[in-house]
This record gives structure tokens, sequence and C-alpha cells, in this order.
């Protein structure tokens, strides 16, 4: 599966955008799926993912309640809807897929086969 991120730019302090990531390639509700975030001279790092066909979500402390994840199946779309956005936020955007035989959620970097190219979120302060 090949993945395509967008929807990043700049953003002021307390902003709502919403990313999302187009998948390529058959049986996409076969994929657990998940968005990470790297930022400058930093580790990427977990922030959202959500079980194959829908279902459980789990999200990194730092953006629980502020961040959703979703997916739309049935256009090959995840998203990830970023409420309350803080400078500390600020990081390119990935999104990744797991392997189809790969069960539940995980906030695992390596647990992810598959990846986006990223999309950068600045906020402003």
């Amino acid at each position: 599966v090949q993945l395509q991120a967008s929807g990043g730019g700049l953003v002021q302090a307390g902003g709502s955008p919403r990313l999302s990531c187009a998948a390529s390639g058959r049986a996409f509700s076969n994929y657990g799926l998940g968005w990470f975030r790297q930022a400058p001279g930093k580790e990427r790092e977990f922030v959202a993912a959500i079980r194959r066909s829908g279902g459980n979500t789990y999200y990194a402390d730092s953006v629980k309640g502020r961040f959703t994840i979703s997916r739309d199946d049935a256009k090959n779309t995840v998203y990830l809807q970023m409420n309350s956005l803080k400078p500390e936020d600020t990081a390119v955007y990935y999104c990744a897929a797991r392997s189809t035989s790969r069960e539940g959620v995980t906030a695992i970097v390596n647990e992810y086969v598959y990846w986006g190219q990223g999309t950068l979120v600045t906020v402003s302060s």
C-alpha cells in the first residue's frame, strides 16, 4: 500500500486543522493505521492509531483529548483531526500502516511497515 499525507501548513496556536492520508491499493480496511510525528532534532514519536476496520483507537498522552484519529475505508483515507494546537505540536506528521497480519493497535514504530512522505505542521504562538 502507498500512503500520501496532506493537510499540513502554518497554523496559529489553538487552531484545528485536519490531516488526511490517502492510500492506494486494495483491502485498505485490512490495515491497522497510525500517525506519528517528528519534530526537528527529535526522534519520531507515536501520535495515534486505529485498528483495522475501525473500532479501537489509541493515543499518546500528549495528544489525548485534543486529537482524533478516524478512517473512511470507502475512501481509502485515514484522518487526524487536531484541536487546540500548541507550538510543541510543530512537527512533520507521518501516516503509516501495519502488515495485514497484525491485529489491534500499537505505538511501536517498527510495527508499521508502510509510511507516507510526511506533511509539516507548524504551530505559531
